[in-house]
């Protein structure tokens, strides 16, 4: 345990106040709070009450003013297009500043809602900038979403204008936006009287005229206008939850603590200051994209990688180390699935041994739980540290995380380290009792959260309340299982719904998927709990194959057993386990066990409005079938 890091970590719970308002000096105020920690309506905190300032003046007007107008902003760097663009700190502003010039014209103002739906293009942060520049609340929905789940989101956040563009770029081709677009606009009953729409070269969207505002025509032609103070507890953001089904849960975050946080988060967690080039290869539709694709790097003057493409593909699996080394990427950051699948493209680093990657100093990994095979790959390959953290869209940025910035500590595979400064992360039993070091339970932080996580969900306070806060009084209830070992290294090993009981045995499917992914054949695995009679449970492994491996199924199928039998034990009762081409996840790489268990539990299957290909569940019935759980396709 480093020292400095738990220095910083007894400070922040023991001085809360004094350790946040120095950490606020970082960002500049319009005026000063009142207040560092208002808990008058606990559990509603507050942070920096009374105080006032911009967003979006931290993140791209006090550059400029400071003499670095020249330096890159963002890099633009589109290989499903060819397209590459360099965009300064003046630029941005001159563009941030003349889309909050229209917003304003047709009667955008500060607390109005502004639903951005476009792709990874710069356009797109250039419309999150211009809202928090005249203290609009914007709200992202990921471009190519279906028309329906972008109209219960219109519903719910209830805009003044939907931004969108004319397509987005697939590596299957171009996916129209305008269409779906047209179609959430009928379906929803709130009225949208005015769209911004950015025409694309690879599509041509037809307007429509008294509502449809061509982005080429209106916004060079626009006023530049100021940036508005806005109070710190003020919502910056609306952020729905990817999976989300019914009723829309959308995460609010507001302006002080999230400019405070992110700009603590990149100096002391990623170790990214003013001119340093940063890169998160996610989407600016999910909290990553939010928080270090946009808001992050510019909050601290550095340059942001804005990435169109995918990590095989476009055109192979070389293209992520080839740009770290054309920009001089000095911290990376991706999820797990992105690396399993360079892995298995490329398993023995040859992409990584042609590129100099001696610019890069840390990769990150983060999105779902990193399985140390996965880890130790890309270590062993690139010869850097590679940092697993771990957080979520509530909370905004990292819970637990190794403090790159600041005081690294030693890399143990499977755990993304120990609790950042202002989390007070537990483990709690059923009973609300703490468990020993290295027992299981739910993972649980203690109130009050720190600056930059949610401050409720969108409308809808009881239910903030019911879904994060009841279960346990005092702590916030993060939905996922794991354990601290005795050096208070967290290790997340499954959400609490993936926690499955096999003959009263309380076992984590990402306990068996570690497991799986340790022999040579597995590029990636995953594991559901299924009915049975005897036992409760049993545990159901699917895996995918590393490209070129030659291995018969049933010789497959008993040394897996035989591995889960000699890693976790004969209690574990794992016989049905099967190879599949393609497992179903979301479009950012999270698995869909969920869905899965709907599947082969013959529940009634909707298809998740954030998977990224619907083909693979009709792979899972296959596979199921296979093992005898379900006994056709349909």
């Amino acid at each position: 345990m480093g020292v400095m890091g738990e220095r910083l970590r007894t400070q922040a719970l023991t001085d809360r106040e004094d350790y946040w308002s120095s950490a606020a000096a970082a960002i500049d105020w319009h005026s000063p709070w009142e207040k560092v920690l208002d808990d008058s309506r606990a559990p509603f905190y507050q942070w920096y009450a009374g105080g006032e300032l911009n967003t979006c003046y931290n993140a791209v007007d006090r550059h400029v003013a400071a003499g670095l107008g020249e330096q890159t902003a963002i890099q633009y760097v589109s290989p499903v297009t060819g397209v590459e663009q360099a965009m300064s700190y003046y630029e941005l502003l001159e563009q941030v500043s003349r889309v909050a010039g229209f917003l304003h014209s047709i009667g955008v103002h500060k607390g109005d809602r502004v639903v951005i739906y476009m792709p990874m293009i710069p356009e797109t942060a250039v419309a999150m900038l211009a809202c928090a520049r005249i203290g609009a609340i914007h709200s992202v929905v990921f471009g190519g979403f279906a028309a329906n789940e972008l109209a219960t989101r219109i519903n719910d956040a209830k805009p003044k204008v939907v931004i969108s563009a004319s397509c987005g770029i697939e590596p299957s081709g171009v996916v129209q936006y305008k269409p779906l677009l047209g179609d959430a606009l009928r379906q929803s009953a709130h009225q949208v009287d005015h769209c911004l729409i950015l025409n694309r070269p690879q599509c041509q969207a037809q307007l429509q005229p008294g509502r449809d505002h061509d982005w080429a025509e209106v916004v060079p032609r626009s006023p530049q206008l100021g940036c508005i103070p806005v109070k710190a507890t003020d919502p910056l953001y609306i952020l729905y939850t990817s999976g989300t089904t019914g009723q829309p849960k959308g995460v609010v975050r507001d302006n002080g603590g999230h400019a405070v946080a992110l700009a603590w988060s990149m100096k002391h967690i990623y170790n990214i200051e003013q001119g340093d080039v940063f890169w998160a290869a996610s989407d600016i539709g999910w909290v990553v994209g939010h928080s270090y694709i946009v808001y992050g790097p510019l909050l601290v003057g550095a340059t942001s990688l804005l990435f169109e493409g995918k990590p095989v593909g476009t055109p192979d699996a070389g293209i992520f180390w080839r740009t770290v080394n054309k920009y001089g990427v000095k911290s990376f950051f991706t999820a797990p699935t992105a690396i399993r699948a360079i892995k298995r493209e490329d398993p023995d680093g040859e992409f990584i041994r042609q590129t100099d990657l001696s610019c890069l100093n840390t990769l990150f990994l983060a999105g779902e739980r990193c399985d140390p095979d996965t880890l130790n790959w890309a270590s062993e390959k690139l010869g850097k540290p590679v940092i697993d953290h771990w957080w979520q869209t509530e909370t905004g940025w990292p819970v637990a995380a190794n403090l790159m910035g600041t005081d690294p500590v030693a890399v143990k595979p499977g755990s993304p380290a120990q609790a950042v400064p202002g989390y007070q992360v537990e483990v709690l039993d059923e009973s609300g009792q703490a468990v020993a070091p290295n027992t299981s339970g739910n993972v649980v932080i203690k109130l009050p959260l720190p600056p930059g996580t949610l401050m409720t969900l969108w409308g809808n306070d009881r239910r903030y309340q019911e879904s994060y806060l009841s279960v346990y009084p005092d702590y916030y209830l993060t939905g996922d299982a794991g354990y601290l070992d005795e050096d208070g290294y967290l290790y997340i090993m499954s959400r609490i719904d993936d926690i499955i009981n096999v003959a009263g045995h309380r076992l984590s499917t990402g306990r068996f998927e570690e497991v799986l992914c340790q022999h040579d054949a597995v590029a990636e695995a995953a594991v559901i709990g299924v009915e049975d009679k005897l036992k409760g449970q049993l545990p159901l492994g699917l895996v995918v194959l590393r490209n070129g491996v030659n291995i018969s199924e049933i010789q497959l199928r008993q040394e897996l057993i035989a591995l889960v039998r000699n890693e976790i034990g004969p209690v574990a009762a794992f016989r049905l386990v099967t190879a599949i081409p393609k497992l179903p996840k979301t479009r950012s790489g999270k698995i869909l066990r969920g869905t899965m268990r709907q599947i082969a539990a013959h529940q009634p299957l909707k298809i998740p409005a954030t998977i990224e290909d619907p083909m693979t569940l009709e792979l899972v019935k296959e596979a199921l079938a296979k093992l005898g759980y379900i006994f056709s396709s349909g």
